[in-house]
């Protein structure tokens, strides 16, 4: 059975992509993305000396400012901010820059993870492998649904944005590739809401 889309995109087919980088000519490295009428821009300032608070210095400290396209930050974008920032750092090689801290300024969620990963290459920041992040939900009649849009997500019974590596093997602090440490189905980070996040609590 076949999900009509307003589109004509077929269940499980994405969106056109495009990236381009160093699109900000004050930041360190930048990036553009694009998933259709998506537009993220992510701006990466750093590395600067110095960590953050309770943070140690052994260690590069990467912090997310997320910018809301309105109005004062919530609840909601202090959690786009944990989870962005658990997955930098889960694909940044931490021991190169000890005791600094790099910015990264974002919006919206899984376009925001591709876009940041983007602005880290441009910016010259080692990581241990490159992410890719993507969203798909399910519809009321059980359909799975890749990459679905603002207005579709509302219709969507849930939602979940799963990021993963590029590579089963990383680059370790000595620059060599060495085996990947065990993700969940290869999974960095997962978010569900919806029905999907009702299951995942129980």
């Amino acid at each position: 059975m076949e999900v009509s889309r307003a589109d004509g995109r077929s269940q499980n087919q994405l969106r056109p992509l495009a990236c381009s980088y160093s699109v900000l000519h004050r930041a360190h490295g930048s990036a553009r993305w694009s998933q259709g009428d998506t537009i993220v821009l992510a701006a990466v300032y750093g590395p600067k000396a110095g960590t953050k608070k309770n943070e140690s210095p052994e260690k590069a400290s990467i912090e997310v400012i997320w910018k809301p396209m309105f109005g004062p930050i919530g609840k909601a974008e202090k959690e786009r901010e944990m989870i962005l920032m658990r997955t930098l750092r889960s694909i940044c090689l931490l021991n190169v820059h000890p005791n600094t801290t790099t910015s990264v300024i974002i919006q919206l969620l899984t376009c925001a993870i591709n876009a940041a990963c983007a602005a880290l290459v441009d910016a010259s920041i080692p990581l241990k492998y490159l992410s890719v992040a993507v969203c798909c939900g399910v519809t009321d009649k059980g359909l799975v649904m890749f990459d679905p849009t603002k207005i579709e997500e509302e219709e969507l019974q849930a939602t979940v944005c799963l990021v993963f590596p590029s590579s089963s093997k990383l680059v370790s602090p000595s620059g060599h590739l060495v085996e990947n440490e065990p993700k969940d189905n290869g999974v960095i980070t997962s978010v569900t809401h919806g029905q999907a996040r009702k299951i995942q609590e129980t």
